[in-house]
């Protein structure tokens, strides 16, 4: 918890690495996950650099297993479901050998799969072309083979125009030429319609939808239609074959003799079979090939990646005088130093010399790291959204484990949708390892399984808080027995009043009616009354009030912390004090009034409270109103000591701490800073203590009244609820009979689908980004700047998971 309340320490260490052993020694490293390389180079090109060349050469390696990759999702039979599996276990960064045989191997690989794949592609476009040719010839047999007639023959069922057979003014046969070939359907009306206004009817045309469906090697179109066009002369054949050319229509050789094409069509399928027999070979040979890559391609991918980062943090590095060695510099945290010996003494075991390292003081302020597992990883993940925390700077991620589910569920209390969220969560958290849930690229998913742990504490803490509200899908519960009672009210006599009014008032000082508070949470009884909603509201204002004022407190005494480690105590009494009088003299005795009024006055003093509203306002105007008595002896002479402690303490923290830093200056003249003398700038000092006065007063009186936001979004998420239940699910329940047993299923499911979609998603997103608000401007305003950088260590195990996640 040490780590986690405030970052570990880190140091710059600088690296000596042996020529021969430094590649190893980076790659142990990367392994760790120990170090943040920085770079030694910034002025020189990336382009210029010493290990661009093996840099390049990895890419290269990467081009092609994209190659071999797009292959395997293209032509493997049965497909693989997903990305490519992960090595299990993760193969270590190849030495300089290794890689060079990785290159040739995937190298003839892809070059094998090239020419297969090729190959392939050539075999079924002869296939589908012979196909096409033989649909043809089979498809319009029928329809030539009037010419062999001398009378006219019978129309063919299937013909859709009139045949080729025609007669010359001679009464002899006129013989015809003909074009066959196939199209795609969709551009039949077209190309029908072209050819008849082009060849003006001096043509014959018919259509037949294949047969077979053949699949088009570049179009991928699997139906086609047949098509057989007999024209007069040669001037209209032209006109036909450009119209073909121009719809990219495939044509064939038609023989005029029936014979002929008989013997084409015996042909053409003994050349079908022999292309389908290779081709099956040729299929059987890619899919081997596609196996064997299958098998190697993602050990090779991790190893090539891990090269490809280790010649990256290379090229940061900037060789010695004698150019025997390489000199590195790095981020590391002190607790792991002796990991850091260990991996460079294990990469340098070969070589003749060890690396090494030194420590270095350092200006700049080193990188900020906190230690995170799975619990705590989504609430560190809400704290660094608004800002890294500077180095050694308190961490808020602590106390947002408990306030951010807490006020969270102060906005969504209701047992019943906590339950809801809770099994939710606790189902993510039992199935956290199950590698479907884990891989999942869906971007809301992968934000929503991240913070399972935060849900799953929101869904426990909207339990306790609903059950303090006493609300379960907006119905009241009744564990203990009501502190009201009716009985005594008839008791009392005054029946005739009771006849008269719709409503029957509890007066608590009749003896019997009010026994005593309820022993947990609201009274039930409170949801049956009809100034319901006033108790609300008034209970729920003032614990907004309450909470708000405990947690801004609580975030300025954190402040305390940061001044004693960074050694600035003079800011303890001339900014933290200030901030805490002002803070606990106005809204601190708020809370005390609101506290005190709920201990000192009992039910027989009930219709005599004093306003607490009122005296607050005349705190500040140092009046007394006649009307509104005090809640205690000497309260305005408490006030008004309480508001000058209060002014009195504004410019403190405004002058305060300007004047303390112009007094040290002047003490010691100059400050030395980066060996370079700055003069104090005393305008700049005070207009910055200045802003950070006039935003803190106001923030107070601002960020109190966000507060409420609390009493707004609990009262919504209640009355919605309430809405639901009445006009949707009561109706249901009025029902009888077996047709009210229907009306009540089918009513129950939209009630789950609208309490989920809406009260669940919608209203939880609502008050999960208030709390959130509530966290980033109200609590961590008061102590935390936010301004650091993490620490990005250099590791194998971030960057193979980043390449995964593309």
């Amino acid at each position: 918890m040490g780590s986690m309340f405030r970052s570990e320490e880190v140091c710059l260490v600088q690296l000596f690495l042996q020529s021969g052993s430094a590649y190893n020694c980076v790659s142990e490293l990367g392994e760790l996950g120990l170090v943040e390389f920085r770079d030694l180079n910034p002025n020189v090109n990336s382009f210029q650099r010493k290990f661009v060349g093996e840099v390049r050469r990895c890419e290269e390696l990467e081009k092609t297993f994209s190659f071999l990759e797009q292959e395997i999702n293209r032509s493997l039979w049965p497909p693989l479901h997903g990305p490519l599996p992960s090595p299990c276990p993760t193969p270590s960064a190849p030495q300089p050998r290794d890689l060079l045989t990785i290159e040739e191997e995937s190298e003839r690989l892809a070059r094998e799969l090239k020419e297969v794949s090729r190959n392939r592609d050539s075999l079924r476009a002869q296939m589908t072309q012979l196909s096409q040719y033989k649909g043809v010839l089979t498809q319009t047999h029928s329809l030539t083979s009037s010419q062999v007639r001398t009378t006219p023959p019978r129309p063919h069922p299937l013909i859709t125009t009139t045949t080729v057979w025609m007669m010359s003014t001679s009464g002899k046969p006129h013989w015809s030429n003909f074009v066959a070939g196939v199209v795609h359907p969709w551009k039949v009306p077209s190309f029908e319609r072209l050819l008849w206004r082009a060849c003006r009817g001096y043509i014959i045309v018919d259509f037949r939808e294949m047969e077979e469906q053949l699949e088009h090697p570049v179009t991928g179109e699997m139906q086609w239609t047949v098509f057989l066009i007999s024209y007069w002369g040669d001037q209209i054949g032209q006109k036909v074959k450009k119209i073909c050319d121009c719809f990219h229509t495939q044509t064939f050789v038609y023989p005029d003799s029936p014979t002929e094409r008989e013997e084409i069509l015996q042909g053409l399928q003994g050349r079908i079979e022999d292309i389908k027999s290779v081709l099956s070979q040729t299929e059987h040979y890619l899919q081997q090939l596609l196996v064997r890559a299958v098998a190697v391609l993602p050990q090779w991918k991790v190893r090539v990646q891990k090269s490809k980062a280790v010649q990256a943090v290379l090229n940061l590095c900037s060789p010695s005088v004698t150019d025997k060695c390489l000199i590195a510099e790095a981020w590391c945290p002190v607790s792991k130093l002796p990991e850091l010996q260990s991996a460079l003494r294990e990469g340098g075991s070969g070589s003749g010399m060890d690396s090494f390292y030194n420590r270095l003081p350092c200006s700049t302020p080193p990188p900020t790291l906190f230690p995170t597992n799975s619990f705590t990883a989504g609430f560190q993940s809400i704290v660094e959204a608004y800002g890294v925390a500077s180095y050694r700077e308190v961490n808020p991620a602590v106390y947002t484990i408990i306030t951010f589910p807490f006020l969270f569920a102060v906005m969504f209390g209701d047992v019943g949708h906590g339950l809801l969220m809770f099994l939710a969560a606790l189902w993510m958290v039992l199935e956290e390892k199950d590698p479907k849930l884990r891989n999942n690229t869906n971007e809301i998913w992968r934000m929503m399984f991240g913070g399972r742990y935060l849900i799953l504490l929101m869904g426990l803490f909207s339990v306790y808080t609903g059950a303090i509200y006493n609300e379960c899908f907006s119905r009241g519960l009744s564990p203990f027995s009501s502190g009201w009672h009716v009985r005594p009210m008839f008791d009392s006599g005054d029946s005739a009043t009771l006849k008269g009014n719709n409503f029957l008032s509890l007066d608590p000082n009749i003896t019997g009616v009010f026994t005593g508070p309820y022993p947990f949470g609201i009274d039930p009884i409170w949801g049956l009354s009809n100034n319901h909603l006033t108790f609300l509201n008034s209970y729920k204002m003032k614990m907004s009030v309450i909470i708000g004022v405990i947690h801004m407190t609580f975030g300025v005494c954190l402040s305390f912390f940061n001044y004693k480690h960074f050694n600035q105590l003079s800011s303890v009494f001339l900014v933290l004090i200030p901030e805490l009088f002002f803070m606990l003299c106005l809204f601190g005795y708020l809370v005390f009034m609101v506290i005190f009024k709920w201990l000192a006055f009992d039910t027989a003093h009930s219709n005599f409270t004093p306003s607490i509203l009122i005296h607050f306002i005349d705190m500040f105007l140092f009046t007394v109103n006649k009307d509104n008595p005090p809640l205690y002896k000497g309260q305005m002479v408490v006030q008004k000591v309480l508001v000058i402690l209060a002014l009195c303490s504004v410019p403190v923290l405004l002058l305060g701490k300007p004047i303390h830093q112009y007094i040290t200056h002047k003490r010691n003249h100059w400050h030395m800073v980066s060996n370079l003398t700055l003069e104090f700038d005393a305008a700049d000092v005070f207009m910055h203590q200045a802003i950070h006065t006039i935003e803190y007063c106001l923030g107070c009186i601002s960020n109190t009244a966000s507060y409420l936001r609390l009493w707004a979004l609990s009262l919504a998420h209640a009355q919605l609820s309430e809405v639901l239940w009445v006009m949707v699910m009561r109706i249901a329940l009025n029902g009888q009979g077996y047709m009210g047993s229907v009306v009540l299923f089918v009513v129950f499911s939209f009630f789950a689908v609208l309490t989920v979609s809406i009260l669940l998603v919608m209203e939880g997103l609502s008050a999960f980004l208030h709390a959130l608000r509530l966290h980033w401007v109200e609590f961590q305003n008061k102590f935390y700047s936010g301004t650091g950088y993490k620490l990005n260590p250099f590791a194998f195990s971030s960057l193979i998971h980043a390449s995964s996640a593309m």
